[in-house]
């Protein structure tokens, strides 16, 4: 009976040490993770560049730097509770693939400030976000405008040696060649400036070549 006891004054004193947040800080941490998780979701929303934008990992952002906040913020002030925080979350398995490398950085960032709001480091989590946010506004504005495209054509080999001649100017790199019985598909990475394109008109204008299709290049 005494062991009884003794256990649920420990089960107690673990309450106690997490009642000692008042809810006006509790309220204060989650107002400033919010504040930083939209600065987030905007940064996210408005400077995406990747090939299909998804509103629900933008939303996924926001979720996942309040849910990290409030994990910090209740184990922060038990061991114990901290570390079987750890083993439970550390058999949850994530089947959804990433598949933009920006993605992971903006789901760390989303991390790192739960993390540090959750802390009470909130004027490092405030200040941090709003660096990593103009940092990475900056890089989208100063990097090169140069896109990377994947230019298709298929043609007979009546249209060869033109087709060569034109796609040696635009001086790409040859990613594919697959031949048919009449016809040849070839895949060439090319790089230009602009929306002008005077040589898909230049290819379609040739005898033998039916289509030539230019895509943007994103790597995936």
């Amino acid at each position: 009976m005494s062991d009884y006891v003794n256990e649920i004054k420990k089960l107690m004193g673990q309450a106690d040490s997490l009642s000692s947040t008042t809810p006006a800080q509790i309220v204060a941490c989650l107002t400033f993770t919010v504040l930083c998780a939209a600065i987030i979701y905007c940064v996210y929303r408005f400077f995406y560049r990747g090939a299909c934008y998804s509103e629900n990992f933008a939303v996924l952002l926001v979720l996942v730097t309040i849910v990290t906040a409030m994990i910090i913020l209740t184990i922060s002030s038990n061991v114990g509770l901290a570390l079987g925080t750890i083993g439970a979350l550390s058999i949850i398995r994530f089947r959804s693939a990433i598949k933009d490398p920006l993605d992971v950085g903006f789901l760390f960032w989303a991390v790192v400030v739960g993390l540090t709001t959750g802390a009470g480091m909130v004027p490092f989590a405030v200040i941090g976000t709003v660096f990593i946010a103009v940092v990475y506004i900056l890089m989208i504005f100063l990097r090169t405008r140069k896109g990377t495209y994947l230019l298709v054509v298929r043609y007979t080999d009546e249209a060869s040696d033109e087709v060569k001649r034109i796609v040696s100017g635009l001086k790409g790199r040859l990613k594919n060649k697959t031949q048919y019985k009449e016809e040849t598909e070839l895949t060439v990475q090319i790089r230009f400036r602009g929306t002008d394109t005077p040589f898909l008109k230049e290819l379609l204008s040739l005898k033998g070549v039916s289509s030539a299709v230019l895509v943007e290049f994103t790597g995936e």
